[in-house]
């Protein structure tokens, strides 16, 4: 049986005993009573159409009935009655192996927490046809929307079905630019690293670091923008690319450090990311070369566990996971909510500076 705030009603509503068993899970009639006021006011309150319909005196009463009878709305049965789940499915590639997948899952979870809406997280491997079946699941479990998710910035498919609901794409760009997308500020990342080196001095600067994608290429834009303003260029022999890993960028610092005149090195270094960097001041204790007083070195992703770990602790450009999953979260529910298509647009997330012991004023020859 159901009630007319579209609630299901349990067995001791429907016969006031219970049929001795112990205890179920107050309802909405068990509030009505102990509050000593209608059930509909009791809907009326849990359904958000309190004011002008009653007091705040009554609107309160019924509030703490509720909270001492430990009850709360029916999900079920407010989502039936509004025509949605509230769920929302989060599909990734191969976030859940990525170093920053639980700052951007807690985001996007806790986000949609606060809206009265649970997460149903798949991961698929970066499987396309498993993608496709994971987007075919949420929907026929009628979720009121997806967040498609990757580990890494790029341009990626979107997986089929995924525009016959509202849908957001964190941390990766549409290939045919039909979805809004939320990514991080790379470029302006770039520029924030040139700006700590600059504003310390350091004139010989070097890149060290970097695949082909988009955060290499936007990384170094922004670095160059920065440098431009100051009219410093970085020579091309001093941008090199070695990859994401230490190795690479113990690799690149032999090859900007080693043998090379101290008044002719580079005296600030920007790296791909921390793990690069890590190479860098690894490279750099080999050569006897002083972190931060003869090189400053900056990184990029600000890695959990590690970044302020190193020797000495990293200043490191952050990667926004966890305000890129609150905003793709936020601008879901958003669209849930009024029902209206968000336009196909990227919004970019600033990537904050976190200082450390790494950087310092440039050494003096």
């Amino acid at each position: 049986m159901r009630t007319a705030d579209g609630m299901g009603t349990s067995a001791e509503d429907r016969n006031g005993t219970g049929g001795g068993r112990a205890a179920s899970r107050p309802t909405s009639r068990d509030v009505a009573r102990l509050a000593g006021v209608s059930h509909t006011a009791v809907s009326f309150v849990f359904n958000g159409r309190a004011e002008g319909n009653l007091s705040p005196a009554t609107q309160e009463r019924i509030r703490q009935a509720a909270a001492r009878l430990g009850y709360r709305p029916d999900p079920v049965a407010r989502g039936l009655r509004r025509r949605r789940t509230a769920v929302i499915g989060l599909v990734t590639d191969e976030i859940a192996s990525s170093p920053f997948a639980g700052r951007l899952l807690r985001g996007a979870m806790e986000t949609a927490w606060a809206d009265d809406h649970l997460v149903l997280t798949i991961d698929s491997g970066g499987d396309p046809a498993k993608e496709d079946a994971a987007v075919a699941e949420l929907l026929d479990r009628r979720v009121d929307g997806i967040i498609y998710a990757a580990m890494s910035l790029r341009r990626v498919r979107v997986p089929e079905g995924l525009h016959r609901t509202h849908s957001v794409l964190a941390n990766c760009l549409p290939e045919d630019d039909s979805l809004p997308a939320v990514v991080p500020a790379e470029r302006a990342g770039g520029r924030s690293a040139a700006r700590l080196l600059l504003d310390q001095g350091h004139r010989r600067l070097a890149v060290v670091g970097g695949l082909d994608d988009i955060a290499s290429a936007e990384r170094l834009r922004g670095f160059r923008d920065a440098l431009r303003a100051e009219g410093i260029t970085v020579p091309r022999d001093r941008v090199v690319r070695t990859g994401g890993e230490i190795s690479g960028g113990y690799e690149g610092a032999i090859r900007l450090l080693a043998g090379t005149d101290p008044r002719e090195r580079p005296t600030g270094v920007f790296c791909y990311n921390d793990r690069v960097a890590a190479g860098v001041l690894h490279a750099a204790t080999r050569l006897g070369i002083d972190v931060p007083a003869d090189l400053s070195v900056v990184g990029y992703d600000d890695q959990e566990h590690m970044a302020a770990f190193l020797t000495p602790p990293l200043t490191s450009v952050a990667l926004p996971h966890r305000a890129m999953g609150e905003a793709a979260a936020r601008l879901l529910l958003d669209a849930i909510g009024t029902g209206r298509t968000p336009p196909a647009t990227t919004r970019r997330v600033a990537c904050p500076v976190v200082s450390r012991a790494s950087v310092g004023p440039a050494p003096i020859r």
